[in-house]
């Protein structure tokens, strides 16, 4: 008996230990109330201080949409009867787009105007990290509403909000400008080589007639020696002896060809020697120099003509977006006062191992 009294088990800790635990921790976090208190005052000043004393800045942005099907009609004029693509609504947007994306704009509104608006120090810097900061402030997107994929956006960053908004226009008048420059481009482009395919088709057509005119006064010359050797001065051949066309053939271009006579055959071959331009004797040329003449008259003047819709202008923001002041402040008062928490906690488990030695 005397072992199972010794077995019994000992007393369980009371079930309200982790409370009492718990309050001792607030109870004593209370006691620390002002160290908390101060670093909760200490991380707001610090907040207020970046908030406060860090430069504004602003954002201008501009948006723009395809351009209108009647805004650009008159570009077409005349392009469809020269056999040169007209320009739709889609393939205008996509020249728009291509340069507002483009590095070639980049680099134009990096030397344009930003190198100008930096100080004399600021301009002493590496000239790529220049490029990489610009190019943090300068944004060209597509705009993420479903509704309008077609919107596109431009936008500058920068601590003065008028500079920021009147470079957003002029990037915009850079951007229609080269889209014009583009389609002039590319309408001449067009022109230039319909018009080198004409004169190509032109040239092959002369040479083919010298050629021809060319074998016509050698197959001449040699019935002239047969039409001489037989002593055949005039034709001998009557219209009912050649009445086939194949045998007319052969009286005209081949073998009987002598029988013409010689004295037809000289006189021929006196013309055919002496002509100069075998330009009148070619069926097509007249259709194709006509072609040319029109082509040479295409004037494509794209000044007048919208290449895209402005949704919105880039106005001066009234507002900054950096640096946001009161999520700043609330950051440094969350801050300060986990750091003044955990302060007290490691005061309190200093003093609660001093008192146990």
């Amino acid at each position: 008996m005397s072992e199972l009294h010794s077995k019994a088990p000992q007393s369980l800790p009371s079930p309200n230990s982790d409370e009492i635990d718990l309050l001792e921790l607030c109870h004593g976090l209370w006691q620390q109330k002002w160290l908390v208190a101060a670093a909760t005052m200490l991380g707001t000043v610090l907040a207020a201080a970046v908030a406060f004393t860090t430069t504004p800045v602003y954002e201008a942005s501009a948006s723009i949409l395809p351009p209108q099907q009647s805004s650009i009609s008159n570009l077409n004029l005349g392009l469809s009867e020269a056999g040169i693509n007209s320009f739709d609504v889609l393939g205008v947007y996509t020249l728009v787009k291509r340069g507002a994306l483009s590095d070639e704009l980049r680099r134009e509104v990096f030397e344009r105007l930003y190198l100008p608006s930096l100080s004399a120090e600021d301009k002493k810097t590496n000239r790529q990290t220049l490029w990489a900061d610009f190019n943090k402030i300068f944004n060209v997107k597509q705009s993420s509403d479903k509704n309008r994929p077609e919107l596109y956006l431009l936008s500058i960053q920068g601590e003065d909000a008028a500079l920021s908004a009147s470079w957003v226009n002029e990037i915009m008048q850079m951007v229609e400008v080269k889209t014009k420059a583009q389609m002039h481009a590319n309408v001449e482009a067009e022109v230039t080589v319909k018009l080198n395919a004409v004169k190509q088709t032109i040239s092959v057509l002369q040479a083919a007639a010298q050629k021809n005119r060319e074998d016509r006064i050698v197959r001449l010359r040699e019935a002239l020696q047969v039409a001489e050797a037989v002593g055949l001065e005039s034709p001998r051949v009557t219209a009912g002896k050649t009445s086939t066309d194949g045998e007319l053939a052969e009286f005209v271009d081949g073998n009987l060809m002598y029988m013409r006579g010689a004295k037809a055959i000289r006189a021929e071959l006196d013309v055919l020697e002496s002509r100069k331009n075998d330009d009148p004797f070619i069926t097509e040329l007249s259709a194709l120099r006509n072609q040319i003449n029109f082509l040479e008259r295409v004037k494509f003047e794209p000044a007048d003509a919208a290449v895209f819709v402005v949704d919105s202008v880039a106005e001066t923001p009234d507002k900054p977006i950096k640096p946001k002041k009161a999520l700043i402040l609330v950051l440094g008062v969350l801050l300060g006062g986990m750091l003044g928490i955990f302060a007290a906690l490691i005061r309190l488990m200093l003093v609660k191992r001093t008192v146990k030695v």
